[in-house]
C-alpha cells in the first residue's frame, strides 16, 4: 500500500481542518501546492502567517480589523443612527459588496446552535445590548442567515431588544432575480408573501 512522506500526510490533515476540506480535497490541495513554484507556496505561508499576526477584531463591532477599530466603525461618514447585525465578518462585507448600506455593523461571531453548544454567552449579544444603551441608534437591522440557526438568533435578539425601545427591523425574505416559482421551495415562497410591498 502507497503511504506519502509525512510533510505530505500532515499538509493534507492539516488543510482537511478547513471548513469544507474533506481528505480528498486536502489531498489534491496539497499535491496543487507541491507542483507550484516555491515562491507562491511562500507567499501563501507568508500570508497565512500574518492573519495571526496581523488581524484581529474591531474593539467596536467585532468585524475583522488590523487597528483597533474597523475602516468603518472609524468612518466619520458612516450613518451611526444604523447597526446591521450579522453572524460573522463575511457577512458584512457581502453587505459592503452591495453599495447600498452605509451604517455600522455589529458582528455577533456566530449564530445560536444549541446542538453544537453555542448559547447567547458564546457570541458577542451582551456586547450589542451595551452599544446599543450607550450610542443609542435609531434601527437595529438584523441580517443573520436564513437558516434555522439563524432565525432562532434572531427572534432571541428581538426579545432581548424590544424592551430597549429602538426600532428593529429585519432583512426581506423572497424570491431571487431570474428564478420561477415553481422551482422556489415552500418556506421561501411563503416569506415573500409575508414580505409583499405595494406596487
Amino acid at each position: 500500500m502507497y503511504r506519502y512522506p509525512q510533510a505530505v500526510v500532515r499538509a493534507i490533515e492539516n488543510l482537511s481542518k478547513l471548513p469544507g476540506i474533506g481528505p480528498r480535497t486536502a489531498e489534491r490541495l496539497t499535491i496543487f501546492l507541491l507542483k507550484s513554484p516555491k515562491e507562491e507556496v511562500e507567499a501563501l505561508a507568508t500570508a497565512i502567517g500574518e492573519l495571526k499576526e496581523k488581524v484581529s477584531y474591531c474593539s467596536v463591532c467585532g468585524n475583522l480589523s488590523e487597528e483597533r477599530q474597523c475602516f468603518i466603525c472609524r468612518n466619520p461618514k458612516r450613518d451611526r443612527s444604523l447597526i446591521c447585525v450579522v453572524e460573522e465578518p463575511s457577512d458584512a462585507a457581502s453587505m459592503e459588496k452591495t453599495s447600498q448600506y452605509k451604517g455600522l455593523y455589529h458582528v455577533l461571531s456566530g449564530a445560536l446552535s444549541p446542538l453544537d453548544g453555542i448559547g447567547p454567552e458564546n457570541l458577542r449579544i451582551k456586547e450589542l445590548l451595551k452599544r446599543i444603551k450607550e450610542e443609542k441608534p435609531q434601527e437595529i437591522i438584523l441580517a443573520t442567515n436564513p437558516n434555522a440557526e439563524g432565525e432562532v438568533t434572531a427572534i432571541y435578539l428581538a426579545k432581548q431588544i424590544n424592551p430597549l425601545g429602538v426600532k428593529l427591523t429585519r432583512l426581506a425574505r423572497g424570491i431571487p432575480m431570474g428564478s420561477s416559482l415553481e422551482y422556489i421551495d415552500e418556506v421561501t415562497l411563503g416569506k415573500a408573501l409575508d414580505g409583499r410591498r405595494e406596487f
